[in-house]
């Protein structure tokens, strides 16, 4: 999607965040270019009656908030998000926007900037109707760092993801293009070692310091990083090789300014790699969740089963239901 900067909406397919497509969540994403879902008025028009309940959560630093609500009668979940400065902009900016003096002294001073309308757009994403997971999610909650052994995750991960109803039916519709297939920029179509490539809805494509594109497998029985084995370093030098490669093609972007790395735990479990600007501070890019597809391979290459045995940390909310698997068996 060359993406237009306007309204944004994911609707809910599943119980888990995806990230973006990721890590905001298991959500079919629309972006307004689908039947019924254009521009027109009912789009225009769609947050007017939203009736709020309450700010779950907001970030002076991000320059976001999320807030629960309701939008003709149904639980709703908006999250608005201020959009970067663009350098192509900053012309327009300075000729026609209008100023407001604030403060002066000496040779400081500070202004109210109003810009034109269309380059003072705020990011909006709708998840509508919202479950009470979804509301879960997006409140602010403390966070704890759990250490996943690989018996644990026999014995309690696994049990745990078998158990809850993780949708990603949306990542099907993306495979089978019934869902996003203008948004693909780049597929390899090999059953066992290709992949499709798109952007991520957390960026919105009109700048390179924030790039973040997702590569998803076509392949169906790997779901995380503990299920990679030295069997499967084709298939992740493939996506480290043609993603890179696209990328360069496309945005112009070198393989040596990409971050290219996967998530555990991942925010759904369907094998998928992140690859994102070097110069963006990624949500979950952390060393607490993000591991380099290159230690991924060499760690493979090393011990064929590494992921198999090695004990994971990865971080946790305090309303996450696999922190209460790991509290019942003594783990925290």
């Amino acid at each position: 999607m060359a993406d237009s900067g306007k309204r944004k909406i994911e609707v809910v397919g599943g119980d888990k965040e995806s990230e973006g497509h990721g890590e905001t969540h298991k959500f079919r994403k629309v972006t307004g270019n689908e039947p019924g879902e254009g521009n027109g008025a009912a789009s225009d028009f769609l947050l007017s009656g939203f009736e709020k309940i309450e700010v779950l959560r907001d970030s002076a630093r991000e320059k976001n908030i999320f807030i629960h609500g309701k939008i003709a009668g149904q639980e709703a979940v908006v999250i608005l998000e201020k959009t970067p400065i663009r350098e192509e902009t900053l012309p327009e900016i300075f000729k026609d926007s209008r100023l407001e003096l604030e403060m002066k002294n000496d040779i400081y001073s500070t202004y109210k900037l109003q810009p034109p309308p269309h380059l003072n757009e705020i990011k909006t994403t709708v998840v509508c109707p919202a479950t009470e997971k979804h509301v879960k999610k997006y409140l602010r909650q403390e966070t704890y760092l759990l250490e996943e052994s690989g018996e644990d995750y026999l014995s309690i991960t696994l049990p745990f993801i078998q158990s809850q109803s993780f949708s990603v039916q949306w990542v099907y519709n993306i495979l089978e293009k019934k869902a996003e297939a203008d948004r693909i920029i780049y597929e390899d179509p090999d059953p066992e070692l290709g992949f499709v490539l798109l952007p991520d809805f957390k960026w919105d494509q009109k700048q390179l310091d924030d790039l973040y594109l997702i590569a998803i497998v076509h392949r169906r029985d790997l779901k995380s990083l503990r299920d990679l084995r030295s069997e499967h370093i084709p298939l992740l030098s493939n996506i480290r090789k043609g993603g890179q490669e696209a990328i360069r093609k496309r945005y112009g972007v070198p393989a040596n300014k990409l971050r290219v790395y996967l998530h555990y735990q991942p925010s759904y479990y369907h094998l998928h790699v992140h690859f994102t600007s070097l110069s963006y501070d990624a949500p979950g890019s952390g060393v607490e969740r993000a591991h380099l597809l290159s230690d991924v391979l060499q760690n493979l290459e090393a011990d064929p089963r590494h992921y198999c045995s090695r004990t994971l940390c990865f971080p946790a909310r305090a309303d996450d239901g696999l922190l209460r698997k790991f509290k019942e068996a003594g783990k925290v």
